[in-house]
């Protein structure tokens, strides 16, 4: 199988190399890796549009390369299948990302984005998160993913799984639970300041509340769980599909008043 490895916190950052060094050693799959070259994160979706994408090649093992994107998570995926540099993946994983990715906050996240842009184009797609800003550990977490990677890709033949693991000890986890995504909300405050030139500036901050409604990703992570969530890209609300039909859907020209 052939792997594709990216992330939003850059090329060098401790979460993929872990996992890349660590899948070599634990499997037989080839592995390549593109990613951007330095920090992207809360970029969603963005694509690069009107400014070149420079590549910078780095030796792997053997003679197989890995590719620092000066673009967007999204573009790494897209130059990696769509540009040329690799061969397709049979699976995209993205990350393993410092810090979670749950509930809404998935809609932000370049961790996320890099692995949906994999389903968009036809691969499966794994994105991969360690809860915690202050555990810096990823081995347990990378040796988790390499030793059920299988039984993953078994159950998981299209769209994408989203997996945050318990920032703490392997020995404090509590198990494994699938999950739907839940709410988080960011009781925002922009702080207006001016700088010494006269610019007025602002500071997002403020404080996140979250839905830890049974059954959800932030709910898991919060009893310790591993969190995994399935995801798709259609967003799509098929309730209201259905219900506005016979509202909107008309034949024939418009009359005067719109009916």
């Amino acid at each position: 199988m052939h792997i594709l490895l990216t992330n939003d916190d850059g090329y060098d950052a401790s979460g993929i190399q872990t996992l890349h060094r660590t899948l070599r050693s634990m499997t037989n799959h080839h592995i390549s890796i593109v990613a951007p070259e330095g920090q992207r994160s809360a970029m969603g979706h963005s694509i690069t549009l009107f400014q070149p994408l420079f590549v910078t090649e780095h030796e792997l093992d053997g003679d197989q390369k890995g590719f620092a994107i000066s673009g967007t998570p999204s573009d790494c995926v897209k130059i990696a299948i769509q540009g040329g540099l690799i061969s397709k993946p049979d699976l995209v994983i993205s990350g393993i990302n410092q810090g979670a990715n749950l509930g809404t906050d998935v809609f932000y996240s370049g961790t996320v984005s890099a692995a949906m842009e994999g389903v968009i184009l036809g691969v499966p797609s794994l994105a991969v998160s360690l809860a915690s800003y202050d555990f810096l550990d990823f081995e347990p977490s990378a040796a988790y993913l390499a030793e059920h990677l299988d039984e993953i890709v078994l159950s998981h033949q299209q769209g994408l799984m989203n997996i945050n693991f318990p920032g703490k000890l392997q020995s404090e986890w509590a198990g494994v639970k699938v999950t739907k995504l839940g709410k988080t909300i960011y009781d925002n405050v922009f702080e207006r300041r001016v700088n010494p030139r006269g610019r007025v500036y602002y500071w997002q901050c403020g404080d996140r509340i979250q839905d830890l409604e049974e059954d959800t990703d932030l709910r898991a992570i919060q009893e310790d769980f591993i969190s995994i969530t399935p995801m798709h890209s259609d967003l799509t609300d098929f309730k209201c599909l259905e219900s506005w039909k016979p509202l909107f859907n008309k034949s024939g020209g418009l009359t005067s008043n719109g009916v």
